[in-house]
């Protein structure tokens, strides 16, 4: 695949998540009492305030992951808020591949993602035909 490509590729995909995750704040920002009763009961706190800085903290996480020059930074805290998102789901028996797992599955389009937009990384960790 080319450069271009790859780039290409790398930003589709930080669109995805950037959609996503970015509605997931802003929801827990501007409508916390709407997130809560909507939500799967996870045993979190049902103060707005609380949700509320969850949105906070995935908006910092995901603006670190947009500028470039911070972005493998915001992938690393990325990574670790879905980590607490699985632990979640995990804690109270949510349906696995639906629920619990789908941290997992975000974290890997998050550093996919990053892969293909960031040359450095590609070259510390490459993908190897016939390792």
């Amino acid at each position: 695949m080319s450069q271009l490509a790859l780039r290409r590729t790398g930003l589709a995909l930080t669109g995805l998540v950037v959609l996503f995750l970015a509605m997931d704040a802003g929801g827990k920002l501007f409508a916390p009492a709407m997130m809560i009763a909507n939500s799967p009961p996870l045993g979190l706190p049902n103060d707005p305030a609380f949700h509320q800085m969850l949105g906070a903290i995935l908006a910092l996480c995901l603006a670190l992951f947009v500028i470039p020059r911070t972005a493998v930074l915001g992938a690393i805290l990325l990574t670790g808020y879905l980590g607490g998102a699985v632990a979640s789901h995990l804690r109270v028996g949510s349906p696995l591949l639906g629920f619990t797992l789908f941290g997992v599955y975000l974290g890997i389009v998050v550093w996919a993602a990053l892969w293909c937009r960031l040359p450095a990384l590609r070259a510390l960790i490459p993908l190897r035909k016939g390792v």
